[in-house]
């Protein structure tokens, strides 16, 4: 493939860098954007002393109330047992509930405090300011074929991969 003005960036110091074949993969260029807006979520939590995974375990217990910490760890894409430990760091900082399944004894079923809610409400401000100062190049018609495409890709990994 010929490469195209899409696949060379400029660096800080206004050279432009060839992104050769990589720029012709959608993971490579998904994940750069993916390494950026985490960079800078994190250096705007460094104070809290924010963990990897805790945001979006909080995040999707807080949408799925009485999930269970199996499918949380499916779908925060994390090994079980790294699941059961950002468990353990919501329940012991106030910010979530682990209780036994009333269907089923074996389970945990996950649960969102007031505090939690409160705190993630703090978070979803702050990725909002760091992806603003990215996402502001897209149009509303823009974000919205965004958030659909990438959808429909992950549907399709899940289906691909299980």
């Amino acid at each position: 493939m010929s490469e195209n003005r899409a696949n060379r960036q400029l660096t800080q110091s206004g050279d432009e860098v060839s992104l050769g074949r990589l720029g012709d993969f959608v993971g490579f260029r998904l994940r750069r954007v993916q390494n950026q807006l985490s960079r800078n979520f994190a250096a705007m939590t460094a104070q809290q002393g924010l963990r990897s995974g805790l945001f979006s375990s909080l995040a999707i217990i807080s949408a799925n109330p009485g999930i269970s910490q199996v499918d949380l760890s499916r779908e925060v894409a994390m090994d079980k047992s790294v699941a059961v430990s950002i468990v353990d760091e919501l329940e012991a900082s106030g910010w979530a509930l682990r209780k036994r399944s009333e269907s089923d004894r074996r389970r945990h079923a996950l649960f969102i405090t007031p505090a939690g809610q409160a705190h993630l409400d703090e978070l979803f401000a702050l990725v909002e300011r760091a992806e603003n100062a990215v996402l502001h190049q897209l149009t509303p018609g823009e974000m919205h074929l965004l958030s659909e495409l990438l959808d429909r890709m992950y549907a399709a990994c899940r289906e691909t991969i299980g």
